[in-house]
């Protein structure tokens, strides 16, 4: 039984196949030969190369020629072409297929000619030649000829003659509009094609004694190779490059009214790309037309070329641009004077060689304490270097934040004007560097040498900057604001860290609260707080005391004054003496459950100029300015009692 069934399916396996070898095959091999008949065009069109359409009125022509995958205009000029209209054009004719056809000899049996079809003078004809040349070293295959001749009746179809000149094809109206294109179309809107991002070098020079100026892109960075060795502004490149992608040609004059702009260039702009390079020449202005009313002021028109083509075109551009390609090695210069990365940086190093008694100041990074996260600030300290007596250099805790300020000041730093890049001894006099008022050097691991910023000053108190390093002080002077001088002070107590006192610890708390005037010796505040904070009796002005108490918790200083604890300060062009005196009462907890109690007390003066009020602390040794928020509260506490508040109006 189951051999019966097993040669059954065999039987029925062997059929099957002899049905799809014989007749699907068939049926595939008539649905191929039929699609073939129907297309105009085979092998032949497979790979155009070049292309040239003619017409009968000789109006209208234009040729086209394929370099690797790149479309050219060729005649009526030399240009690019534009790249979708060159490969419709294309696709249409790779893919024309025609609705009937006929031969000739069958229209000749019907007493028709090629005259009756517009085909013995065609009004167009398609020329076009397959395959690459240069593969090979072969010789240029043969033209391929495709005439068009006469539409139909309807008007929505035309009569094609086959390329060996034997059938007339029937096919629609599309291939002739997609012929007709009008030669702007045709043309590619833009000069230059090599985009930014594809950008690998830039060339500007004005005039054929110009300098060239010659840019780099290395990365994502781009720099001068000549005539100097500087740092160009990656922003200022792009959208230069992308201004002048942006530039179109406006005419295509038969003659300039001078030398041709490839024969006497005002100025070439050459841009580089992946293997490939695009250089505009531009020569002297369009004159502007005479008589009739004054146009508007617009920008400049200029005539210009392709370099390696002989089109003559006219272009407009913006006279921004031109300015800043004419003025190129100073316009597309990075205008800040330092490279370097704020975080990478482990010391500072302030000198001033104009103040010889002056002796250096460094800020140095310290490494982060214990459980510190990464992303915190590193804590910094000041390292004064002194002279003989002291046995080492003193440090200070330093305020990082006056320090993150200062390197991102510097890394900001920017030319107002590029002085010069060949200084002579007598200018490097002129401008201060002989004895600068301040070098700033920057060290960070890993750099080759540390860099070093020399600031100069002119007798107009103008300052310009020197960038290089220890061994070599640069050529480039650049002139910077005023302003940065006022940002690199010498002196230590200008970097100290404003804690004036470590913080009070979390279990602290303030137990009591005294303010007392001491010329006429009488308490003005006087009030103890319980454990919970509470205070008694209950002030007047709550939210003066929780400032003070949050100030003396972390007791900062807006600055330091320069020596020790004195009985007077000397401020505002006088000697001032103390005026209260603040006692806080400071509570921390002991061993079994005793509190331990401290005593802090603050000398303050009167406040002076209404943000002004100097305080000292006679156990740290320190007098210093109070911050803000902590004179406002103090001055509440003082005088809230005698302000007599708003004037009311009586009423009547």
């Amino acid at each position: 039984m189951r051999t019966k069934v097993t040669l059954v399916l065999i039987f029925l396996n062997v059929a099957l196949f002899f049905f799809i070898f014989k007749f699907e095959r068939n049926w595939r091999t008539e649905a191929a030969s039929l699609e073939a008949r129907k297309r105009v065009l085979g092998p032949e069109a497979a790979d155009i190369r070049t292309l040239e359409i003619t017409t009968l009125a000789r109006t209208g022509e234009f040729s086209l020629e394929r370099k690797r995958d790149t479309w050219t205009l060729t005649k009526p000029l030399e240009w690019p072409a534009n790249q979708h209209a060159a490969r419709t054009i294309v696709n249409e004719l790779q893919t024309l297929e025609h609705e009937a056809s006929f031969t000739v000899a069958d229209a000749a049996k019907n007493g028709q000619s090629l005259t009756d079809f517009g085909l013995d003078k065609p009004r167009m004809t398609v020329a076009f030649a397959s395959g690459d040349p240069a593969i090979g070293g072969g010789a240029p295959r043969p033209a391929t000829v495709l005439r068009i001749g006469l539409t139909t009746v309807d008007d929505k179809r035309l009569y094609v003659l086959s390329p060996d000149g034997d059938r007339v094809h029937v096919v629609r109206r599309s291939l002739l509009d997609s012929l007709s294109v009008q030669l702007a179309q045709l043309r590619a809107d833009t000069l230059l094609s090599i985009r930014v991002y594809e950008a690998r070098s830039l060339l500007v020079q004005a005039g054929a004694a110009g300098a060239r100026i010659r840019l780099r892109r290395d990365g994502n960075r781009w720099t001068f190779e000549s005539p100097i060795t500087a740092r160009a502004s990656k922003t200022a490149i792009e959208l230069a490059i992308s201004d002048l992608n942006a530039l179109t040609a406006k005419s295509f004059p038969s003659a300039p009214t001078g030398p041709l702009p490839s024969a006497a260039p005002a100025l070439r702009v050459a841009i580089e790309g992946n293997g490939r390079q695009e250089t505009l020449l531009l020569g002297e202005p369009v004159p502007a037309p005479t008589g009739g009313p004054a146009a508007a002021k617009t920008d400049p028109e200029y005539f210009a070329q392709l370099e390696g083509r002989n089109a003559l075109f006219t272009v407009v551009v913006p006279a921004p641009l031109m300015a800043q390609l004419r003025n190129a090695q100073e316009t597309l210069r990075e205008k800040r004077i330092l490279d370097f990365e704020p975080a990478a940086v482990t010391a500072i190093t302030l000198g001033a060689p104009v103040l010889p008694n002056q002796p250096p100041l460094t800020l140095q990074r310290l490494e982060p304490t214990a459980g510190q996260t990464a992303s915190a600030a590193p804590p910094w300290q000041i390292v004064r270097h002194t002279d003989g007596a002291q046995a080492g250099p003193q440090t200070l805790p330093a305020d990082r934040a006056l320090v993150q300020r200062l390197l991102e000041r510097l890394a900001l730093l920017s030319a107002e004007k590029f002085k010069s890049d060949a200084p002579t001894s007598a200018d490097l006099e002129e401008w201060g560097f002989n004895r600068p008022v301040r070098i700033v050097t920057l060290n960070a691991p890993g750099s080759a040498a540390p860099v070093v910023v020399r600031l100069g000053t002119d007798q107009s108190r103008n300052v310009y900057a020197r960038v290089g390093t220890p061994a070599d002080a640069g050529t480039s002077i650049y002139q910077v604001e005023t302003e940065i001088l006022d940002d690199l002070p010498i002196v230590p107590l200008a970097w100290r860290d404003r804690a004036v006192a470590e913080p009070l610890p979390a279990t602290a708390r303030i137990a009591s609260l005294k303010l007392t005037d001491l010329e006429s010796k009488q308490a003005l505040f006087e009030a103890s707080f319980d454990a919970n904070g509470a205070p008694t009796p209950a002030p007047a002005d709550p939210k003066a005391v929780q400032a003070v108490l949050a100030a003396l918790r972390a007791l900062r200083a807006r600055e330091f004054v320069p020596g020790g604890f004195a009985e007077k300060v000397s401020a505002a062009g006088d000697e001032r003496p103390w005026r209260f005196q603040l006692d806080a009462a400071i509570a921390l907890p002991g061993a079994g459950g005793a509190e331990q109690r401290a005593t802090l007390s603050l000398f303050l003066t009167e406040r002076l100029g209404g943000s002004q009020q100097f305080a000292g602390v006679k156990e740290l040794d320190t007098i210093f300015a109070l911050e803000q928020p902590f004179v406002d509260a103090l001055w509440s506490l003082a005088y809230g009692a005698r302000d007599p508040g708003p004037r009311t109006e009586k009423k009547e």
